[in-house]
């Protein structure tokens, strides 16, 4: 009952660490790809995607694209007076369009003096 009960233990806490969203962005970017400055907030509080929840988003060109490789809440508090759920920010970003979601190699937030961060 005891080697269960250790098993069970051990199986939850595979599925809860591969739950967790997986951050892919590297620290810097790649020096051969060329680096966009971009419109960064929550698609669905900020740029009227749709959506069950508050995701991070880019608009690039004029149109939003939710983002793969980096999570809203890896830049702070998504509902603070400037998280991504009450403003637009700008971020350096490196990446690619694919399947109508951008997948980002490289995410860096601009902060709002224009420093980065």
């Amino acid at each position: 009952m005891k080697s269960l009960y250790i098993l069970l233990v051990c199986c939850f806490s595979y599925l809860a660490g591969h739950a967790q969203a997986k951050e892919t962005v590297a620290t810097k970017p790649d020096p051969s790809k060329p680096v966009q400055v971009v419109e960064a907030a929550c698609g669905q509080c900020q740029f009227g995607l749709p959506g069950q929840d508050c995701e991070l988003a880019v608009r690039i060109n004029g149109k939003a694209y939710y983002v793969d490789g980096t999570h809203i809440d890896s830049y702070g508090d998504a509902h603070a007076k400037d998280g991504f759920c009450k403003a637009i920010r700008k971020a350096e970003v490196q990446g690619e369009v694919v399947d109508n979601r951008f997948k980002a190699t490289y995410f860096k937030l601009i902060k709002s003096n224009g420093k980065k961060g």
